[in-house]
């Protein structure tokens, strides 16, 4: 079983290997408390998966290091399993769901692990990794339900006892569990006072759903930008340390999650992926029952693929109020759009595209159309965007924000 003896061991096993993260407050993120970042997306693999990881392959027996060991991950795991296995001299086989980022996918290969992609999500992956420890005799790393590894991630949770003792609540994203029932582990055996607060996305709330039950309760599908928190089964083991410390589970939405990591971004010049925004965007927008309470969040990684990166910062200006697309109908006459910019440039508003119709079927013999993408400062802007368009003649006809 965990211990506070094996998260200590963990500690010392991890020394030099692992950083000790700093914690940042977030003094710009505004909210009913007072928000502070333990910055776990900046450890060398970009995540906190490291720790479990690399304490658990430090600890098996010289004959499981020679036979190899296998995994199964959404990435960020892969990742420390890889690292964890190259420093210990041990050969990994690594499975990924498929629709993992590439970037992620890369990045494993670059520690030294051996990749096998699976069709599906992490419990597909799962299952293929069972396979080939049945099969090869591999000793299997699991990603949470595993206590030497909850203990490598409760390491977390002696590092807010030495740097933020004074923390009112902690906040950690919840996947299949590991790294929450370490931290809380921690925490609640030794300074019992600090609440110990789990989120997941909507999309995949599997151990929301359980928590709430008192009983696992499978996920049948799961659908998130949080793909390393996409699990459709909670731990056995998790499960259990959660449901006796941890103080309540939260869940967040998709556009929760993108306005959290343009927050991340903007205020704080730092990256996370979408699981490792979750607990920012819970406290965000004030899902805890906590007011004027020091915060602390758990930023678990910024292992987010590039490309994903730009469509959720524009997901996030969307619920900001901070973008918009307006189709007007005008007279097709000269001068027309014209008139439209200039009650555009009075505003402030930055015109992003601009597209000019006046071939369309649906269009009278003099009108034409034009839509356009603005940047704009919040929704209370936009309207005045609409109403002094409108005062000057333009008809909006669609408007998306």
């Amino acid at each position: 079983m965990l211990s506070l003896q094996k998260i200590y061991k963990a500690s010392e096993v991890l020394k030099g290997v692992v950083a000790k993260t700093d914690i940042l407050p977030a003094s710009k993120i505004f909210c009913d408390n007072h928000i502070y970042l333990k910055t776990e997306n900046l450890q060398s693999t970009g995540s906190f998966k490291i720790r479990g990881a690399y304490f658990k392959i430090s600890q098996l027996s010289e004959e499981e290091k020679k036979k190899g060991i296998v995994a199964c991950s959404a990435g960020n795991h892969a990742q420390g399993v890889a690292l964890g296995a190259t420093k210990n001299g041990v050969k990994a086989t690594i499975c990924l769901p498929e629709g993992a980022p590439i970037s992620k996918i890369q990045a494993t290969k670059g520690y030294g692990g051996q990749i096998c992609l699976v069709k599906g999500v992490y419990d597909d992956a799962y299952a293929k990794a069972i396979e080939l420890r049945d099969k090869y005799g591999y000793t299997f790393v699991h990603p949470f339900d595993d206590e030497d590894v909850m203990a490598g991630q409760g390491t977390i949770g002696l590092e807010i006892l030495d740097e933020m003792p004074d923390a009112d609540a902690v906040v950690v994203p919840i996947g299949g569990g590991g790294l929450i029932a370490g931290i809380a582990y921690a925490i609640k055996n030794l300074k019992p006072s600090i609440k110990v607060y789990g989120v997941q996305a909507e999309g995949a709330s599997a151990m929301y759903r359980s928590f709430k039950a008192g009983k696992i309760i499978p996920a049948e599908e799961v659908s998130t930008m949080a793909d390393g928190i996409a699990v459709k089964v909670p731990g056995t083991n998790t499960f259990e340390i959660i449901k006796q410390y941890v103080d309540d589970i939260f869940t967040v939405t998709e556009d929760e999650i993108a306005s959290a990591i343009l927050a991340l971004i903007e205020r704080k010049k730092m990256i996370a992926e979408g699981a490792g925004a979750v607990a920012v965007a819970a406290v965000m927008h004030n899902k805890l029952p906590e007011k004027g309470k020091k915060i602390l969040c758990i930023v678990s990684g910024g292992n987010i693929d590039v490309n994903r990166l730009s469509r959720v910062i524009v997901r996030g200006q969307i619920n900001d109020g901070r973008r918009c697309s307006l189709t007007l109908r005008l007279l097709d006459k000269p001068g027309q759009f014209s008139e439209v910019a200039k009650v555009l440039g009075e505003l402030g508003a930055n015109v992003i595209t601009a597209y000019h119709e006046r071939s369309s079927q649906r269009a009278d013999i003099n009108t034409c159309y034009i839509k356009l993408e603005l940047e704009t400062r919040d929704f209370e802007h936009i309207g005045e965007i609409k109403l002094a368009l409108e005062k000057a003649g333009f008809k909006i006809i669609m408007e998306d924000y």
